[in-house]
């Protein structure tokens, strides 16, 4: 990867697709429970953020686990919504479904829920491009016996993705204008128009742009560590080869660009 990859897009450049604008216009609870209400087609009296309350603590490959906008409406329902940009290779966006709904139930077991009382959850993918080849805006996803369609295993989970360049007419007049400003096209829906006011309000926020830009250094410095932790083990794992091919030092050195004392303290491993 170069480096172009990581470079941080400006602050006034950032849309409703950008992950950190995003969460940040989520955080308004009045837009967040409109937009839930709107792609569930029900009312819903109020929200929280339990995050505010707990960050989630579970630990996965030894990182921090943060979803994108994780509420609970009045009723102890839950919901995680994802703005998903990319779309991954195969079956890799359903199978995150899977990740994020573990991340959820682990999280609310540790908060002292039961086993046969967890709550109700929606996992919501927001999606700029098509998930499944079938032109549909909405692909509502529950767990059903193959034998018995009509048979439902009730476990309370339930898996949303919405497709920006959808063609079918399957959604509500107002849906289908925030799934086309999530595909950069402004319309006069009013909820849009909110949204849109919102985060040009939030951009002549001088204290926000220095934490987006605090945020997205940060991110930049992981990035840069990771490519170069990911070069030292491929620099290892090659140098292990070819120290049990009994390659040459200097051969080593060439191919490795590691220094001979480098070289040798590896080759300790194999004695």
């Amino acid at each position: 990867m170069d480096e172009m990859s990581y470079q941080i897009k400006p602050w006034q450049d950032l849309t409703i697709c950008d992950d950190y604008m995003f969460k940040l216009i989520m955080r308004r609870k009045h837009i967040c429970k409109r937009m839930l209400e709107k792609i569930l087609q029900v009312p819903i009296r109020d929200i929280t953020y339990p995050e505010e309350e707990k960050n989630m603590k579970m630990q996965y490959d030894s990182k921090g686990v943060r979803l994108d906008v994780f509420v609970a409406d009045d009723e102890n329902t839950v919901y995680d919504i994802e703005m998903q940009v990319r779309k991954p290779d195969d079956d890799g966006l359903c199978r995150r479904t899977r990740y994020y709904q573990s991340m959820i139930d682990a999280d609310l077991l540790e908060r002292g829920a039961d086993y046969d009382k967890l709550n109700s959850s929606y996992v919501i993918f927001i999606c700029p491009f098509e998930p499944f080849d079938r032109g549909r805006h909405i692909y509502t996803f529950k767990n059903l016996c193959l034998e018995d369609k009509d048979l439902e295993l009730g476990d309370g989970a339930t898996k949303i993705f919405l497709n920006a360049v959808g063609t079918a007419d399957d959604v509500t007049p107002d849906v289908k204008c925030f799934l086309d400003y999530v595909n950069g096209v402004l319309s006069n829906d009013d909820f849009v128009q909110e949204i849109d006011k919102e985060i040009r309000a939030v951009k002549k926020l001088e204290n926000e742009r220095v934490r987006y830009m605090t945020y997205a250094m940060k991110m930049q410095e992981e990035r840069k560590e990771g490519r170069e932790e990911m070069k030292r083990e491929m620099q290892h794992d090659l140098t292990i080869e070819m120290l049990k091919d009994k390659k040459p030092i200097q051969e080593i050195m060439h191919y490795t660009k590691l220094t001979e004392a480098e070289i040798r303290e590896i080759a300790k491993e194999l004695l």
